[in-house]
């Protein structure tokens, strides 16, 4: 199957979710008219990380994110995996994923595993517990978010359950551009996955953020990629039938030895 995928990649404003709204809404538009059957948000793309202020500016259970993603997926029939955003639940705020399918049904969510101490995030959200599997167009997806790449065995489980198609929304820093594109290359190529990345633009108060959103195919090979510099929507299609190709013909997962690891 050929699937048309459309990256946004923005600027965030930070603590100003009104404003990040009505941009990624645009931005959504302007990639239904350009016939994209999957949008992919970063991560936290309503509030950026204005982590102090989550408890007033996070979306109480997701609840007004779900409306408005379900209906603009449903208005346009597209898939769309929208990013993260700052979820306050009575457990407190966790950093979480969504994914609505073209009748605009709720697919996927996940709230990020991997706390990354170096933004703070363990002080002010919640780790999830659950994996991000979820499908999409028949074919089996998985969401994980950002720091998580970092950990191959949590990105392995995902393909142990089926994952063909792996989208990662981030807010990565530009000093470590480079750990970003050799990192999701090696999950793309260890796990003869499809990896679509979506990061942000720009900086906040603390940091500059690397952009370089980018679509990787099961051989490792970089299909599209933005810029550092600009916002953007980057399209690229994927034919997901060369994830099967591939993992015959180089039968990894029939090779492994997991009792011996």
């Amino acid at each position: 199957m050929k699937l048309n995928v459309a990256l946004i990649q923005m600027d965030i404003q930070l603590g100003l979710p009104e404003e990040n709204i009505k941009k990624a809404v645009q931005r959504i538009e302007e990639a239904s008219k350009q016939n994209a059957d999957i949008v992919v948000l970063p991560e936290l793309w309503t509030t950026g990380y204005d982590l102090e202020r989550l408890v007033e500016i996070g979306d109480a259970n997701g609840d007004n994110l779900k409306k408005l993603m379900s209906g603009l997926a449903r208005q346009h029939r597209i898939n769309i995996v929208a990013g993260s955003v700052a979820n306050k639940t009575d457990n407190g705020i966790f950093n979480t994923l969504y994914a609505f399918n073209r009748e605009g049904e709720q697919i996927g969510e996940y709230s990020k595993l991997h706390l990354i101490r170096l933004m703070q995030e363990e002080k002010f959200i919640a780790p999830g517990s659950t994996k991000g599997n979820f499908m999409l167009e028949n074919i089996p997806a998985a969401g994980v978010i950002c720091y998580d790449i970092r950990f191959p065995e949590w990105i392995r489980a995902h393909v142990l359950d089926g994952a063909s198609l792996l989208f990662v929304p981030a807010e990565w820093p530009a000093q470590r551009l480079s750990h970003w594109r050799n990192l999701l290359i090696t999950r793309a190529i260890e796990n003869q996955c499809y990896v679509i990345a979506c990061n942000r633009i720009g900086r906040d108060n603390n940091n500059a953020f690397a952009g370089h959103s980018i679509i990787i195919d099961p051989w490792g090979d970089v299909i599209a990629e933005a810029d550092g510099e600009n916002e953007t929507i980057l399209f690229a299609e994927i034919e997901t039938d060369l994830v099967n190709e591939v993992r015959s013909r180089i039968p990894i997962f029939e090779d492994r030895r997991p009792e011996h690891y």
